[in-house]
């Protein structure tokens, strides 16, 4: 029987194993392997495992550690994912597919979108925006952060105090919930997306229409699943742990 995990640390609590339960009625293993140790965690991979989600702090390591890259995950320089075949291992970025099909299943059509942010969720946001056919800005608390990501996806960055100026019709939010929140934010023409789902600070913001980080979680967790098995997962039993 195929055996998969995830890999991280801290992962305890995590919602995968009960996702990954729930796409496939418990025809497959899914553990969770909580090592500190990026090296330790790679090996028990390669020695016992299928495949493996990825999650902090090891992101940009099984980026570099992996034999192939999909071109989402090389964009955004961070792989969540990683399937093996054999000797060889090929890495994905399914946090791409999590905002893209949030988005496009929203129905709302989008064209100017704002990322807020600029680590590896930020990444995928933009990279999804750009897929959706958007002209992507970006914004962050430190603007040399946002200048770097802006010049390697093709996008434009601006300082955080000049937000307002903006008029988007999508915003994904990537702050932690524990970060102030940047005064000026245009979200009123536009469909939030907000990536931290246990602690959302824009869920009651006067918006067109608000999508949960859990949506994120399950279509990201769809889209990988899928890439693990050659199946497609149950979605429906998915969301209903939600």
């Amino acid at each position: 029987m195929k055996r998969f995990a995830l890999i991280g640390y801290p992962v305890a609590g995590s919602l995968s194993p009960s996702l990954f339960q729930a796409a496939y009625g418990g025809r497959y293993s899914y553990e969770l392997l909580e090592d500190p140790s990026f090296e330790h965690a790679w090996a028990r991979f390669l020695a016992d495992f299928d495949g493996i989600n990825v999650t902090a702090p090891f992101k940009l390591d099984a980026c570099a550690r992996v034999d192939t890259l999909h071109p989402h995950a090389r964009q955004c320089g961070a792989v969540n994912l990683v399937v093996r075949s054999g000797n060889m291992t090929m890495g994905y970025n399914t946090d791409v597919d999590g905002v893209y099909e949030s988005v496009s299943r929203s129905g709302v059509p989008v064209s100017e979108a704002l990322i807020v942010g600029a680590g590896g969720a930020a990444r995928a946001a933009a990279v999804a925006a750009l897929r959706l056919g958007c002209r992507v800005s970006i914004v962050n608390r430190t603007f040399d952060k946002a200048q770097a990501l802006s010049n390697a996806l093709g996008c434009r960055a601006l300082p955080l105090e000049d937000v307002s100026r903006l008029d988007p019709d999508l915003v994904v939010y990537t702050l932690p919930g524990s970060a102030p929140l940047p005064s000026g934010l245009p979200l009123s023409r536009a469909v939030v997306l907000e990536a931290e789902y246990k602690h959302p600070v824009l869920a009651d913001c006067p918006c067109r229409a608000y999508i949960s980080g859990r949506q994120w979680l399950l279509w990201q967790a769809a889209a990988g699943y899928a890439l693990f098995t050659g199946e497609d997962p149950d979605v429906k039993k998915m969301s209903a742990l939600f």
